[in-house]
């Protein structure tokens, strides 16, 4: 496994962990639940690591990087 691989397990295991539901981008189904994280989701800059909605409203992104680095 390669550690981005290894990232986003951990990240979709804090997610879930705190209650949201993981979903892929081209499985996104806002009836699931009412906090849902969507990976690889597109905007106007290339793809957001995940974006959060909350009730069908987007209102946070997490953008992974590597660690010790910030941007």
């Amino acid at each position: 496994m390669n550690p981005e691989q290894i990232a986003r397990l951990k990240i979709d295991s804090l997610l879930t962990s705190s209650g949201w539901t993981v979903q892929t981008y081209q499985d996104f189904n806002p009836s699931v639940g009412k906090g849902i994280a969507v990976t690889e989701y597109p905007t106007e800059s290339g793809s957001a690591d995940y974006i959060l909605f909350v009730e069908r409203k987007p209102v946070g992104v997490i953008e992974a990087k590597k660690e010790g680095y910030t941007s």
